[in-house]
């Protein structure tokens, strides 16, 4: 899994941060979270290409949606043909729909919008889900995606198979499947002899602008990597309460409740274009996890299994 840093500045652009937009590459698909002004262009410089088959946006305000109608017609110059769905929160399929047909605009390819409430699950994938929840951004109807994998098969251990007489061969994949197996002397052989306990798929969260919220705590267990607005520094605590974003020691203390292994700080108000460092520096003070850290546009970021690390 591979998460682009596409938009990590807030609701004003500046030369070195664009609006908010998360590309992530799972298993081959695209998944797009947010989709701000230009995003079409830093998807171009840095990359991605365009294979998204979902998009989700937390909230409506521009800096997250105004990248849609140009995103969406230059996928269909470029002759798309497979579906898209986009998600957002409640109140908000009407809006999306206009967006995506701005102008007038009919896409050729298959496009749905869908709202979905906090709490619940926004796509239920093959071995995987993305779940809503609920957040705090100043009076506007919003929500948070979490990506969660399923749990994998535990690893088969071909040495104690071979010890207990399993010959090589079917029988270790029916076991690994979970299935019991019959030797040719009629003893019978469970998995759990042979396979160890299920292994942890990987986590991602991302918040969108919001308060600290319980919430993002809740939604799952220690991300792998936690994305979460920390538009203002300390400083700027007052600004961040009425404009309901979070601060980056706030986004920290979040990060530590959650058992976040990785925190990324984004939504970096233009205030900071010049050096955001003061950010970065009070959430690593705060941070128990592995890292802390303000991502420039076009960084990537790997999330391994946690087994492989």
């Amino acid at each position: 899994m591979r998460v682009t840093f596409l938009g990590t500045g807030g609701a004003v652009p500046t030369t070195q941060r664009g609006p908010s937009a998360f590309f992530v590459e799972r298993e081959g698909e695209g998944l797009l979270f947010d989709c701000g002004e230009g995003t079409q262009r830093q998807m171009m410089r840095f990359g991605t290409g365009f294979a998204v088959s979902h998009l989700f946006v937390t909230h409506l305000h521009g800096d997250h949606v105004l990248g849609i109608p140009g995103l969406i017609q230059t996928m269909d110059f470029n002759d798309r043909e497979r579906p898209m769905t986009i998600y957002g929160p409640p109140g908000s399929k009407r809006h999306l729909k206009r967006l995506a047909e701005a102008g007038g605009y009919r896409p050729g390819f298959p496009l749905t919008v869908r709202e979905n409430r906090p709490g619940t699950v926004a796509l239920d994938g093959d071995d995987y889900e993305i779940r809503t929840f609920e957040t705090d951004h100043r009076n506007v109807s919003s929500v948070g995606y979490a990506l969660v994998e399923d749990d994998r098969r535990g690893r088969f251990d071909r040495e104690k198979a071979e010890s207990l007489g399993v010959p090589v061969g079917p029988k270790f994949g029916r076991l690994h499947d979970g299935e019991p197996v019959e030797l040719d002397d009629g003893t019978i052989i469970r998995p759990e002899q042979v396979v160890g306990a299920p292994r942890p798929g990987r986590r991602f969260v991302y918040t969108g602008d919001t308060r600290p919220v319980d919430a993002t705590v809740e939604v799952a267990d220690d991300p792998d990597l936690l994305i979460h607005d920390a538009t203002f520094g300390e400083e700027w605590a007052d600004r961040a309460r009425q404009t309901g974003h979070s601060t980056g020691r706030e986004a920290a203390e979040i990060g530590n409740r959650a058992g976040a292994k990785r925190l990324a700080l984004t939504h970096i108000s233009s205030r900071y274009a010049a050096d955001a460092s003061p950010i970065e520096q009070e959430a690593r003070e705060s941070f128990e996890g592995e890292q802390a850290f303000v991502p420039d546009d076009g960084r990537t970021v790997e999330i391994p299994y946690p087994d492989d690390e």
